[in-house]
């Protein structure tokens, strides 16, 4: 186990781990050693352990709690963004370039801008890298990005009414799979389980822990059970609230709602073999 202080960016839901520095607390701004040069970010954690293969090592350091200054500089520096932003807008209209600027981001010291965009394929930007080192006179980098990061860059709220959650708390984007949509019961129309970045639902990944132990506990449609009212067959089941709608196997052929703590699996419904292999 390491021990490590978790600090976060330009509040997006990435953290990142850094070497514990005495009198450094959750909520502090600080300034800290990266790859890219020092950079100021916001410790969202007080000191905890973590598995050491979760840690890139060596850990980078932690210099500093911001000053004063440091937060005038990181307020300039955003005020610079949004001129940035809007000049290289502006060349790639000039350079009739098929991108989409996404955003802005100045180093801490000043010394590089980073321009990010998206594109549906390969850009040549030698030449906008060019107009825009004579405008700044600094080291231009242009980022190309996938549409779910850019979804974490601007923010906003998912079909359910809050913050994307790769905004708010998603370390990293994990692989989404229709599968998860239909073992989870939700409509397999596009428009119902995509997120504003047109890609599958993020939450469709860290949901389907619970759906797997709900499946395990809850006999399928086709089940044979037994309940306190007889033998039947599951028709309709909803997982969430463990409801069964179960079909008697007498001759009436009554159908009536019970809860899967209230009945005992028989058998299961076996899938396809075609099913299978499919799946």
């Amino acid at each position: 186990m390491v021990k490590v202080l978790s600090v976060k960016f330009r509040d997006n839901g990435r953290v990142y781990y850094f070497k514990p520095l005495n009198g450094v607390k959750k909520g502090d701004t600080v300034i800290v050693d990266t790859a890219s040069g020092n950079a100021m970010g916001t410790v969202c954690e007080d000191v905890k352990e973590v598995d050491g293969e979760r840690v890139v090592t060596p850990l980078k350091s932690i210099i500093r709690i911001a000053t004063e200054e440091d937060l005038k500089m990181a307020e300039e520096n955003r005020k610079k963004e949004a001129k940035a932003f809007e000049v290289c807008a502006q060349k790639i209209v000039d350079r009739n370039l098929l991108m989409k600027l996404v955003d802005v981001e100045y180093s801490f010291d000043g010394s590089r801008i980073t321009f990010f965009f998206t594109a549906d394929g390969r850009i040549d930007f030698r030449e906008l890298v060019k107009d825009l080192a004579s405008y700044f006179h600094t080291r231009i980098e242009l980022r190309q990005i996938g549409v779910r990061d850019e979804a974490r860059m601007l923010g906003g709220l998912g079909v359910c009414g809050y913050p994307y959650c790769c905004k708010q708390f998603l370390d990293d984007f994990q692989p989404v799979s229709i599968k998860m949509a239909k073992e989870q019961g939700l409509s397999l129309n596009p428009t119902k389980i995509s997120g504003s970045c047109g890609r599958l639902m993020c939450c469709l990944n860290y949901e389907q822990d619970s759906y797997d132990y709900l499946m395990k506990i809850t006999p399928g449609v086709g089940s044979t059970v037994k309940t306190p009212e007889g033998v039947g067959i599951v028709t309709d089941v909803n997982l969430i609230t463990g409801n069964l709608m179960v079909k008697s196997k007498d001759d009436d052929g009554i159908v009536y709602k019970i809860n899967r703590k209230d009945v005992k699996i028989l058998s299961r419904k076996k899938k396809p073999e075609k099913q299978k292999e499919e799946e």
